[in-house]
């Protein structure tokens, strides 16, 4: 089902989601010049606590995906402890009349999962054509740091659990939706996260090779945090799991930067090769989505826009991206994708410099 929202951009003019460029105010590659690439939709927030059917504290950072004609969102729901869990909403528009499970769909469990201990977050969700099953990178919280864990579904009611694949600290964790050739014959899939070791001076987002989902290795640098003034200096983290386009993967990542004021959580864009993820062959240098609106700049983590999850609808070639707001809300907006990958095309490409740092351990 194809609906036309109503949606905002970052400036104050609405307008409806998906529509087309005026092909006398765009740019030489084919995107609006002097406006915004995402546009909010103006029913923003459409999840918060208060919709939900039992007591929660609050509702974001969802993951995202389309079943048949039926929006599917994986949730996390924050409980007056601090812990969190996963809960299913289903929408057929997907903005509203969302129908949410009357309890935790993916509830923590330490019992058999020590790691769950402080509660499960962040779900980033791929299907995987291969297995014929929905795979969900997901931050299992232990006492001893946040780590990636790795879980399955074909129906979001029934899940199995594969278990912990990274070792803490790291999250912000997405598997690829198809395998890769590797140099020895096999295919591997891989998987994009963020490590962060002790004293270190920042936070990479690293790519990671498996046979079989379980087993990992091949771990190398793909982007670096920048440093200094940029709005990505320091930590930057995966957005929504990688999106195959003809031109390559289109990457959604998030650069936190340190103000006086806290940290600001800002949105920026790469894309990688299409049978080579570990070659970035575009990345933007400025960011693309900011915290402006009341709902992301005020809640419990103020100024932040963290998407986890997104969807393509192809014949208008519309994306659909989730967020949380402030650690508080879960909000929509959109874009098309021609306007993301013209926008990529005028980004530098990397210097090939730059990947002499990229060293992996197998």
């Amino acid at each position: 089902m194809k609906i036309a929202l109503q949606c905002e951009s970052q400036s104050s003019a609405d307008q409806p989601c998906g529509s087309v460029p005026d092909p006398a105010e765009a740019g030489p590659a084919g995107y609006r010049v002097g406006s915004e690439l995402f546009h909010r939709c103006v029913d923003n927030p459409i999840l918060t606590a208060r919709n939900w059917p039992y007591p929660a504290h609050t509702v974001f950072n969802a993951g995202a995906c389309q079943i048949r004609d039926e929006t599917v969102l994986l949730v996390r729901v924050e409980d007056r402890r601090g812990h969190s869990h996963l809960t299913v909403a289903r929408s057929k528009d997907g903005v509203s009349n969302w129908q949410i499970d009357s309890q935790a769909s993916f509830a923590p469990d330490p019992a058999n999962h020590a790691e769950e201990e402080w509660g499960v977050e962040d779900p980033r969700v791929t299907w995987l054509e291969d297995r014929g099953h929905w795979v969900i990178a997901y931050t299992a919280y232990s006492p001893n740091g946040p780590l990636v864990s790795l879980a399955q579904t074909q129906d979001f009611t029934s899940f199995h659990r594969i278990g912990a694949v990274m070792s803490p600290e790291n999250k912000d964790a997405a598997v690829f939706p198809r395998r890769f050739a590797h140099s020895d014959g096999t295919w591997r899939y891989a998987m994009l996260h963020r490590p962060v070791a002790s004293g270190s001076a920042g936070a990479n987002i690293w790519i990671s090779f498996s046979p079989d989902l379980v087993h990992w290795g091949g771990h190398q640098v793909l982007l670096r945090a920048r440093r200094g003034a940029w709005w990505d200096a320091g930590k930057i983290g995966l957005g929504p799991p990688p999106l195959e386009t003809a031109e390559g993967w289109l990457v959604l990542y998030h650069g936190v930067r340190v103000t006086a004021g806290g940290c600001l959580y800002r949105l920026g864009l790469a894309l990688l090769d299409l049978e080579d993820p570990c070659r970035v062959i575009r990345r933007s240098d400025e960011w693309v989505f900011a915290p402006e609106s009341p709902y992301e700049r005020l809640g419990d983590v103020n100024g932040v826009v963290f998407p986890c999850g997104w969807s393509l609808d192809k014949p208008s070639g519309e994306i659909r991206l989730y967020y949380g707001g402030a650690d508080t809300c879960l909000a929509l907006a959109t874009a098309q994708l021609s306007d993301l990958l013209g926008y990529l095309r005028k980004c530098p490409t990397p210097h090939a410099g730059n990947r002499r740092d990229n060293i992996p351990f197998e």
